[in-house]
């Protein structure tokens, strides 16, 4: 179509069939309305109670001639060019008018009424009464003109974009029972019919009538009437209200502007919350119906949101902080670039509307906080549609490109018109194909088999597409679908040829610089999504019911049936809804580079499960099974072209959620295509760098990879995260194939790069593979235990918080493999496990009570793991003896052999690293399984490796200390006068060494009952060695500690110094002249210490 609205009987407009159903109440009250008889200009009978579906009123007999050409009139006229055009109207001819001027499609009302939202018609509305309200009575007026209402009033004083219940009550009334509202000729012709007393009875009565209200202004009328120079006098004849619309008045359906703005303000300001984001899509749709109605309100009601969302204050100050808007605000903002490319590109707009809505486009555009297009960059993208080699800089420098707003596509169509005759053809007609004799230059504009081809920038030329079906062209948006489709077809048929003939060249090679700059998918125009959903909407069996909610707000899913392409099609077995398959798979596969940025990125993202969520709304039938696996051969073949083909760029978009949609769906008809197509899907190749793509040998040695390139792939977690999903799909589906399952094993260890992920594999392979209610699959219990040897290796030297779960895990997996998965893990632990993960965990379990009851096994094969556990547990103890010495002795100590060894090496490795912790534990050990004498020589060893301090009364080390003491005192004096030189050595706290000389004097040395030793049965005393040189030492620590305290001794702390005093009293007093030693003791410190008097004080009345 020309643009500016020439040669609009091209797009000629669909029949519009009755709505299926009313729109939903505001209101609970509003759901039963009832009326009274009006009174003016054509008032209502009264308003049905029930809101039944409507259709067609019934017609017994065909329309009169009149009834024809008034409902003509009365659509595309307005009433003021009728009395221009005709001296006197006949008054059958004004009321057949005024009849059919009013709106006669329930659909349009409820447009309205479920938004927030001359010939006159009035009436009164009643609400039932409820229990807690009477019945409530109000009057409405509504003016209508050319078939739409143009203003309402009603006295329940709404104030909402929605029309209230009792406007909508009238307008169905008015619909549904046409014939029951009596109607009226305009106030003029009835004034004009009437003789001077009729005129002066009329205005005398009407202003008794309302005196309050009218008499000033019937006072200031006649006055002016009387005068004849006033301004009421120049003109001819008089306003009539009543009497239709003026030429210059605009015809549009009643929208309240302040009160759109007002609500998107207010939906603006929650930022989101509360439902606004909902809303604000939902005044979206309404846009898009309207203009799908051609209601001139839609690119006005645009406007009106556009202005609001320009005046969001939250645009200066993200610009300000240099933050980024949220991802809610982004995708609104995105929406509302796209409705106004489909403004733009109006096949029937005029020309100085268009050049309005551009100016006003250009101005939003050029204001600095204007969002862009991409939401971070804003450079522009190639108007491309084939494979371009990128050999253009892919990280220009931002600076440097073209600022892109998220208006600059609709500005761009400024561009684009409807008067090429090829597109006219495609649109307008089903059965236009290639002429016989074809010029060369039309040759190009058709395929092989005569259909029409669309040559354009595929995203310009799906807007187009967009724009069609957006204003009510649905067979036009159709046919132009399936020349796209077409055109589609054969570029891919082109590809494929230029790749066979490069195929050679490009595999030796490796890699490849082929790709589309532009992707299809993310896109901001979103081209396959448009076509998609233009053709699976010709398929809906309840097309109008897609938009209905049920009571339980849940959606309904659509119900497809087949519908047989009309326009051109060679295969009369082809239909719109396997065309729609095929186009979204097209698109889905296309090899597109990532684009830059978070939001782009995360579009790409999001907008692929969009459509990929369609898609599983449509079930598969042997015409779509045959479309499916059809493309699959193709996108496999495809080359560097498709996303799925044998070579690709290193940067190209992954394939995986895709892949696993099309691994499911295809499943259960081409298993082998299935299973091809997603092991082919499974690589990453932003993280496989050329040696670890080639190179399938080493799998187990592979680590992550972290790609150097700007710009940064934001998405990437999400992307292995769907890489491992649909890895999970193909080892589920693969439950007791043992072949697919290593072919399906291999491209994980291949090309997943992350531990965490694999173990993710790992563990949901051995959920499958062990049942609760069934038998064990081995097959996929390998596979488990293979991915958990290999997290285990991949994790051996890096730090991983999960590490020691993942060690649990695979020795539990390993368990229900059976022994030899045991013996095999603890013959090769150095390459998965630390020493102390093999010890104490992966040696422990596997000898432990509960695995041998498990695996039911014999005493050969208990011995068999046990000599493994000895074995791992002394390679560890030489290894890390520090951490896994106590456990190889916990292992060895069935064996003797083992057991000497691994004592042996313990007590080697005491001379070197190991703590006295370590050393204390160990002896402890040995104390406990009857080994008295080697748990004092270790015990001897951790003594000589401790340094208590004077101050450290609460060292964790205390207990080993008393315990050392205790043990070396149960085994005789000898060991005792071993030990205590190296207390005294190490020891320097007073109360330590009081508490270890009060323990060894309450009972005798030697009781421990030693073989070959006896004991004396008498108590040691501390005048004699060995204890003397323990009380000399106690005492020198209390006078030392006492002087060390007293230094920075607060007032607060008086009382705590006396109690210590009187603790080292009771050592003092010791030996026979330790009162004396005590009474010096005190005097030297009120000697030194006589400036703190208060502190001498309570000295000398505890001490004297």
């Amino acid at each position: 179509m020309a643009e500016g609205g020439e040669r609009e009987d091209l797009l000629s407009p669909p029949p519009v069939s009755p709505a299926k159903r009313l729109c939903s109440w505001p209101s609970p009250q509003a759901h039963l309305p009832r009326g009274s008889p009006g009174t003016a200009g054509g008032g209502v009978g009264g308003v049905g109670s029930s809101c039944l579906a409507s259709g067609a009123r019934p017609h017994l007999q065909p329309e009169s001639l009149l009834d024809c050409a008034a409902k003509t009139v009365a659509e595309k006229w307005a009433y003021e060019r009728v009395e221009e055009r005709f001296e006197r109207i006949p008054e059958p001819v004004q009321r057949r008018i005024v009849y059919w001027s009013f709106p006669r499609n329930e659909r349009e009302i409820c447009m309205y009424s479920s938004f927030q939202y001359r010939f006159h018609l009035s009436g009164t509305v009643t609400e039932p009464a409820t229990a807690s309200e009477p019945a409530m009575t109000y009057k409405v007026a509504i003016s209508f003109d050319r078939c739409k209402i143009t203003s309402v009033t009603c006295g329940c004083g709404n104030k909402d974009i929605f029309y209230c219940a009792h406007v909508v009550a009238l307008s169905l009334y008015r619909i549904r029972k046409p014939d029951q509202v009596k109607l009226r000729l305009p106030i003029s012709e009835t004034l004009f019919q009437m003789n001077r007393d009729q005129l002066q009875k009329f205005i005398q009565y009407l202003i008794t009538a309302h005196h309050t209200e009218v008499l000033p202004t019937a006072q200031k009328l006649a006055d002016e009437i009387l005068s004849s120079n006033s301004e009421i006098n120049q003109v001819n004849g008089a306003p009539d209200p009543t009497a239709g619309a003026s030429i210059d008045d605009e015809n549009c359906w009643h929208l309240d502007e302040e009160q759109v703005k007002e609500q998107v303000k207010l939906f603006l300001s929650q930022g989101g919350y509360y439902g606004s984001g909902k809303q604000l899509n939902s005044m979206f749709a309404k846009v898009r119906e309207m203009l799908r109605m051609r209601d001139s309100n839609g690119a006005r009601m645009l406007t009106l949101i556009t202005e609001q969302f320009m005046a969001d204050p939250r645009l200066t100050l993200w610009r300000q902080q240099g933050t980024s808007m949220t991802d809610k605000c982004r995708q609104l903002w995105d929406e509302l670039g796209a409705l106004w490319v489909c403004i733009i590109l109006n096949p029937h707009c005029k020309v100085e509307e268009k050049s309005c809505w551009l100016q006003q486009l250009q101005k939003w555009s050029d204001l600095d906080v204007c969002p862009l297009e991409d939401g971070n960059y804003g450079h522009e993208l190639p108007n491309i549609t084939n494979a371009l080699p990128q050999n253009v800089s892919h990280s220009t420098d931002s600076l440097s490109r073209p600022r892109r707003t998220v208006f600059s596509r609709a500005i761009e169509g400024r561009e684009l018109h409807w008067q090429d005759s090829h597109l006219q053809r495609i649109i307008s007609s089903d059965i236009y194909t290639a002429p016989a004799c074809q010029r060369e230059s039309e040759r190009l504009l058709f395929n092989s088999h005569g259909q029409p081809l669309w040559l354009e920038h595929v995203p310009t030329a799906c807007a187009r597409v967009d724009a069609l079906r957006s204003h009510g062209y649905p067979k036009e948006a159709l046919r132009l679908t399936v020349a796209i489709i077409n055109t589609l077809r054969l570029q891919q048929q082109r590809q494929l040829e230029i790749y066979k003939h490069q195929k050679k060249e490009l595999l030796q090679r490796g890699t490849t610089t082929i790709t589309n700059l532009e992707g299809w998918v993310g896109h901001p125009l979103d081209p396959i999504g448009c076509l998609f959903l233009t053709l699976t909407e010709a398929c809906r069996l309840n097309d109008d019911g897609y938009m209905e909610v049920s009571d339980m707000n849940e959606s309904r899913l659509p119900v497809y049936q087949h519908v047989p392409v009309a326009a051109g099609c060679t295969n009369s077995s082809e239909s719109y809804l396997s065309l729609a398959l095929e186009v979204a798979l097209m698109g889905m596969g296309q090899q597109r580079v990532m684009p830059e940025g978070l939001y782009a990125q995360d579009k790409v993202c999001r907008n692929e499960e969009h459509l990929l969520n369609h898609l599983q709304e449509l079930q598969l039938d042997d015409e779509l099974v045959q479309t499916l696996r059809k493309q699959c051969i193709l996108l496999l073949e495809g080359g560097p072209f498709s996303g799925l083909g044998e070579i690709i760029h290193r940067e190209s978009v992954p394939m995986h959620t895709f892949a696993k949609y099309l691994f499911s769906a295809l499943l259960p008809y081409d298993p082998d295509l299935s299973y091809k197509l997603a092991l082919r899907a499974m690589r990453l190749p932003v993280l496989e760098n050329s040696a670890s793509a080639a190179d399938t040998s080493h799998p187990h040695h592979m680590v992550s990879v972290v790609p150097s390139r700007y710009p940064r792939w934001f998405t990437l977690g999400h992307l292995e995260s769907q890489q491992c999903e649909l890895a999970s799909t193909m080892l589920t589906a693969a439950k007791g194939d043992t072949r697919r399952l290593r072919t399906i094993l291999e491209a994980i260890q291949k090309h997943i790069h992350s531990s965490s992920l694999i173990f993710k594999l790992a563990q949901d392979a051995f959920k499958i593979a062990t049942p609760t209610d069934n038998s064990t699959d081995s097959t996929l219990l390998n596979v488990a235990l293979e991915l958990g040897l290999q997290v285990m290796r991949m994790t051996l030297s890096t730090l991983n918080w999960r590490r020691r779960e993942m060690v649990r895990w695979l020795v539990t997996c390993a368990t229900e493999v059976g022994v030899r998965a045991l013996v095999s893990i603890l013959q090769s632990w150095y390459t998965l496990f630390t020493p102390t993960e093999a010890t104490s965990i992966v040696a422990a379990t596997a000898v432990s009570h509960t695995t041998i009851l498990r695996l039911s096994l014999d005493y050969p094969q208990r011995e068999e793991l046990a000599s493994c556990a000895r074995t791992l547990a002394l390679q560890c103890a030489m290894k890390d003896p520090q951490s896994c010495a106590l456990s190889a002795l916990t292992l060895c100590e069935k064996d003797h052999i083992a057991f000497e060894a691994a004592y042996q090496i313990a007590i080697d490795a005491a001379a070197g690293g190991m703590t006295h912790s370590q050393l204390f534990t160990i002896a402890r050990y040995m104390e406990l399984r009857g080994y008295p004498l080697r748990a004092f020589k270790l015990a001897s060893l951790a003594m000589s490796h401790l340094n208590l301090a004077y101050n450290q009364d609460t060292h964790p080390a205390i207990n080993d200390v008393l315990w050392a003491c205790a043990l070396s005192h149960s085994l005789g004096k000898n060991e005792l006068a071993a030990l205590i030189p190296l207390v005294v050595k190490s020891v320097h706290c007073a109360t330590v060494l009081s508490d270890i000389l009060r323990r060894c004097t309450v009972t005798a040395p030697g009781l421990a009952g030693i073989p070959g030793r006896r004991s004396s049965g008498k108590l040691m005393s501390t005048d004699k060695a060995p204890l003397r040189q323990l009380l000399d030492a106690t005492i020198n620590a209390y006078i030392n500690t006492t002087h060390s305290r007293l230094t920075h001794i607060s007032p607060r702390h008086y009382g705590e110094f006396i109690e210590f005093l009187s603790k080292a009293r009771e050592t003092f007093l010791l030996p026979q002249d330790g009162h004396l030693q005590f009474a010096q003791f005190i005097d030297n410190l009120k000697q030194i210490y006589k400036g703190k008097k208060k502190l001498m004080l309570l000295v000398r009345e505890r001490f004297g």
